[in-house]
C-alpha cells in the first residue's frame, strides 16, 4: 500500500490556529460506516447520535508544560521538549540546537529554578538528561514550562486549559488526545443523563504522533510507542457492554489505540493492565474492540489518516476529507470533529 494514496490537498488556512471559542460548537462531520452516508452537524449534536447502552472511552492523560528555555553555561539559548519519563528525574527530551549539548552539558531553566545534565544520546539524537531542583517538579515545570503545541500552530495559546480535555487527570503527555477538546461537563452530563456509559483509559501522547511517514510503502512504516493503563473498573465497564451488544466508542486515536491493543481477538474484551504499545492500524485491520471512533481531521499521509481508513474504507474516508476541505471544516488539533459509527 502506498502512502501516497492517503494524500490529500489541504489548504493552510483551514489548519486551526486557535481554538474556538466554546469547545462544543465546533463542527462535526457525521459518517454512517453502513451506508456511507455524510451529514454535517455541530458537536453539540452528538448527543442525537448517541445510543442508551453505548460505552464512550476517553483518554484522561494530561498534557505537561513540557516546552523549556533556558541556557547553557555559556550563555548559548538552549530548547527542550520533553518527551517521557524514564525514571525518576531523568527524561528523554528532544533538544535545539543538538549539535551544542554533549554528554555532561549543563543548562539552567527559570534562573536556576531547574537545572538539567545530559546524561546520554539516545537512539534518534534525543538526550537523556537529568534534572535538579527544589520542591515538586510539576509546580516548577507550571511556573516556567509553556504547552507543546504541534509544529503547524503557530499562534500563541492564550489559555493553557484549551490544550487539556475538562476530563484531564494523569499528567504525562507531550500533546493533547484532541478529540476530547470538544467535550465539556455540560455536555458530558447530558450524555451520561441519557444512559451512556463513561470508560476511561489513560495514554500518555509522545511528540512522535506528529512525526511524518519516511517511508514509501505504508507497511514498512515503524510505529512510535507510548505508555498506558487501563483500571479494572474500566475494563469492567468495556466488557459488559462487549457481552452484551453494546458499541463501544472510543474519544480519540490514542483510546481506539489502547482498546485495540489489548482486546481478545475472539471477544473484544479487555484486561486492566499497564504497558507500552506500538500498535500500527492501517486498511486491512480487523477491529476487536471498537465499533465507532470520535476524532479530530489528521494530516495527509499520516498514521492517524491509515487508521481511520481503516475504520470506515479508504475511498469512503477520502470522500469525506475532501467534502471537508470544500466545507471548510477546520483541521488538525484545535479543529473540528468527526464521528465514525
Amino acid at each position: 500500500m502506498d502512502v501516497k494514496d492517503f494524500y490529500y490537498d489541504l489548504p493552510e488556512e483551514l489548519i486551526a490556529q486557535t481554538p474556538i471559542e466554546k469547545r462544543d460548537e465546533s463542527r462535526l462531520m457525521i459518517l454512517n460506516k453502513k451506508d456511507e452516508t455524510i451529514e454535517h452537524k455541530t458537536f453539540k449534536d452528538i448527543l442525537e447520535y448517541l445510543q442508551p447502552g453505548d460505552v464512550l472511552v476517553r483518554n484522561n492523560t494530561k498534557v505537561i508544560p513540557a516546552r523549556l528555555y533556558g541556557k547553557k553555561e555559556t550563555g548559548a539559548n538552549i530548547e527542550f521538549l520533553l518527551l517521557n519519563n524514564i525514571e525518576g528525574d531523568i527524561w528523554e527530551s528532544i533538544v535545539r540546537p543538538g549539535n551544542k549539548l554533549h554528554i555532561g552539558t549543563k543548562v539552567i531553566f527559570g534562573d536556576g529554578l531547574l537545572e538539567a545534565e545530559v546524561l546520554d544520546i539516545m537512539e534518534g539524537g534525543t538526550r537523556k538528561v537529568k534534572f535538579k531542583y527544589e520542591g515538586i517538579f510539576n509546580e516548577i515545570l507550571d511556573k516556567i514550562g509553556l504547552m507543546p503545541l504541534p509544529p503547524y500552530i503557530h499562534e500563541e495559546l492564550k489559555q493553557k486549559d484549551r490544550y487539556q480535555t475538562v476530563y484531564a487527570k494523569y499528567e504525562g503527555s507531550a500533546a493533547a488526545p484532541t478529540a476530547g477538546l470538544h467535550f465539556t461537563p455540560e455536555l458530558l452530563e447530558k450524555i451520561k443523563d441519557k444512559g451512556v456509559e463513561i470508560a476511561n483509559v489513560t495514554l500518555h501522547v509522545g511528540i512522535g504522533t506528529f512525526r511524518p511517514v519516511k517511508v514509501e510503502k505504508v507497511e514498512e512504516h515503524h510505529m512510535h510507542s507510548e505508555h498506558f493503563y487501563i483500571k479494572e473498573e474500566d475494563a469492567e465497564i468495556i466488557n459488559r457492554a462487549k457481552k452484551e451488544g453494546r458499541r463501544v466508542i472510543a474519544i480519540g486515536t490514542t483510546s481506539c489505540r489502547v482498546l485495540e491493543s489489548i482486546a481478545d481477538e475472539k471477544t473484544g474484551m479487555v484486561k486492566p493492565q499497564e504497558s507500552d504499545t506500538q500498535i500500527f492500524i492501517y486498511p486491512g485491520y480487523k477491529f476487536k474492540c471498537i465499533d465507532g471512533l470520535i476524532t479530530n481531521f489528521h494530516l495527509p499521509e499520516s498514521t492517524l489518516l491509515m487508521l481511520v481508513s481503516a475504520l470506515a474504507g479508504k475511498d469512503y474516508i477520502m470522500k469525506a476529507y475532501n467534502e471537508a476541505v470544500k466545507e471548510r471544516y477546520r483541521f488538525f488539533s484545535f479543529g473540528d470533529a468527526m464521528f465514525i459509527n
